[in-house]
């Protein structure tokens, strides 16, 4: 996949996580929104997933794992990010 407009957030401290995605065009929020419905389905832990405004006019999906003992969620993050072609977190 070509290198993506949307900008990746990770946060973790110890048994959280968050990956926040940041996007500006209803196609990447539908790409988003596919990408978190196909991988979090692989996790044994249910993520608690919101959306908000960003500034500059960007909207963002953000994703939580809390009491993620196994780091259950990186593997998740890791699968959206890729699926998205994103190759760096900020």
């Amino acid at each position: 996949m070509a290198n993506s407009t949307i900008i990746a957030d990770h946060k973790s401290e110890e048994r959280y996580t968050k990956l926040s995605l940041a996007y500006g065009t209803p196609e990447d929020k539908e790409k988003i929104e596919l990408a978190i419905e196909k991988h979090t389905a692989t996790c044994p832990l249910k993520p608690i997933i919101y959306a908000g405004d960003v500034t500059g006019g960007l909207k963002m999906i953000t994703i939580e794992y809390h009491d993620d003992c196994d780091r259950d969620g990186g593997k998740v993050y890791e699968n959206i990010l890729c699926d998205l072609g994103i190759k760096e977190c900020h």
